[in-house]
């Protein structure tokens, strides 16, 4: 109870006490109110509903399938399977927890898993890394740089005059079946897919461009209509030189945590995190999806016709690669910043020294677990440090990556952008900035997973208002010993009603 409340709570007993001084049901009154008052809210139920079209909730999934022998442990072991487009932040800790929700058919908290703080999530990781980091760890780059058909040992020339020779999109190592009509893994994306063979060699050609920058590396080099580049920005150059449109755009999305079809229906999956802002009116954390957040190149033109992504991903790699896939609907997608010209040389010059710099980790922390995926950061930091060298900001949420590893004097213009973003592996409180910079949409109406929009309008609106509480922060505490105050308070006024009753 604050203290407007009580404070109108009191005037009410006070009133009741002159029409009914003599009477023990003032006492019981004021009792029974200022206990109701205090204890708290009504246990929150997660939504699950309304839902879009032809998609359903993990929880109902889990419901109909849990049962079936051997399901839950095969859903799980394709989460765990890190070499394909995992969930973020995953563990074993919390595979064991998403097993024991399951187990325990505790569906509400399915539907907002794991809800866990960075703070809470960061030890798990951290026990993970004490551990052999499994096949992914080694020192030889092909493992973490898709170079397609070309060494790094090796000079290679690229004519991209030429048509690429490229297979065209599959779902081939894309999808996989668990049976009872769950299938993993996404179709093509009738908008883009159908450049894929332009596309796929476009990254590789980049990827093995921006390698140029290793240290004993050959020198590769590409040409387009007479025009010859030996690293990625001078690439994006040469296209636009010989007529092609060049874009780069900053996009967001809610990632997808698995990636799941069920009876041809898509299967909402996110990955919630708690954001230690107060739901206002509510003693609720924030929960918030992870997004995920990736540089994207659109290429058109007389020559090229294709569209590549950037970002460090779960499988450790930090490289231009295609992203051809259907997303699912609620994932949705924005552009928080689109770069022509000058800038989208220099994008993707950046993009180039970051790649330049992971390998250098890689080859110093062959260790590390995921392929140095959190330790080295998530897909949100590299993007956000870019994004604060471009235009002055970083707004992206989580970022895991370690200060200490980056430390390699070659790559002292990327460890210079990763230390200048706000960092999450401590549990520090974001900034409402971040929390909503990383939305895959700005118009929170659009957003369709239950429950979320409302939350996010209520939180949005104190946040302008100035009126935002944290879980732990000051204000927080000092209005919950205000509370505490008031409570003591209304149960003296009660002792008092109570003896002059007698």
């Amino acid at each position: 109870m604050g203290l407007s409340s009580f404070s109108g709570y009191l005037r009410l007993q006070l009133f009741g006490y002159v029409r009914a001084r003599r009477t023990g049901w003032v006492v019981a009154a004021a009792v029974v109110g200022a206990l109701a008052g205090c204890r708290g809210d009504t246990p929150y139920v997660v939504p699950t509903g309304p839902m879009p079209a032809n998609t359903v909730l993990l929880s109902q999934m889990m419901q109909e399938l849990s049962a079936r022998p051997g399901f839950t442990e095969a859903m799980l072991a394709q989460l765990n399977d890190g070499s394909k487009r995992g969930p973020a932040l995953l563990t074993p800790k919390l595979i064991d927890h998403m097993r024991q929700l399951i187990l325990g058919k505790d569906w509400q908290g399915l539907n907002r898993f794991p809800g866990w703080t960075m703070r809470e999530i960061n030890p798990t990781v951290r026990v993970v890394s004490r551990v052999a980091g499994g096949a992914a760890s080694t020192k030889d780059l092909a493992a973490y740089v898709d170079l397609g058909p070309y060494a790094l040992e090796r000079a290679e020339r690229v004519d991209l005059d030429v048509a690429s020779d490229r297979p065209g999109f599959s779902t081939v190592g894309l999808t996989s079946a668990l049976g009872d009509g769950v299938v993993r893994g996404d179709g093509a994306d009738p908008a883009i897919a159908p450049m894929h063979a332009e596309s796929q060699r476009l990254a590789e050609v980049l990827n093995r461009l921006a390698l140029n920058g290793l240290d004993g590396a050959a020198v590769a080099t590409a040409s387009v209509d007479g025009r010859t580049a030996t690293t990625p920005e001078a690439m994006m150059q040469s296209l636009v030189a010989s007529g092609h449109e060049v874009v780069v755009s900053d996009a967001r999305y809610f990632a997808n945590f698995g990636h799941f079809h069920s009876n041809g229906q898509d299967v909402m999956m996110p990955f919630w995190v708690n954001s230690q802002i107060l739901v206002p009116h509510t003693r609720r954390a924030l929960l918030v999806p992870v997004s995920h957040a990736e540089y994207e190149w659109t290429v058109r033109g007389p020559k090229i016709n294709a569209d590549v992504a950037w970002y460090f991903g779960i499988d450790g790699k930090a490289e231009f690669r295609t992203m051809d896939e259907l997303n699912q609907p609620w994932v949705l997608g924005r552009y928080a910043h689109t770069y022509r010209g000058a800038d989208a040389v220099e994008v993707t010059r950046l993009t180039g020294r970051m790649m330049v710099a992971y390998a250098h980790l890689h080859q110093a922390h062959p260790e590390l677990p995921f392929g140095g995926y959190y330790a080295l950061g998530v897909c949100q930091d590299s993007v956000a440090a870019i994004e604060k060298k471009m235009t002055g900001k970083a707004t992206l949420f989580p970022n895991t990556a370690d200060d200490a590893l980056f430390d390699d004097a070659r790559d002292a213009e990327v460890n210079a952008l990763i230390a200048a973003i706000p960092k999450d592996r401590t549990g520090r409180m974001p900034e409402p900035e971040r929390i909503f910079g990383s939305l895959p949409t700005t118009e929170l109406a659009a957003i369709t997973i239950p429950g979320l929009t409302a939350d996010l309008v209520s939180v949005q609106e104190a946040w302008q208002d100035g009126t935002l509480r944290r879980t732990h922060g000051r204000e927080h505490w000092i209005v919950v010993a205000l509370e505490i105050a008031g409570f003591v308070l209304a149960m003296g006024v009660a002792f008092w009603l109570w003896r002059r009753s007698r």
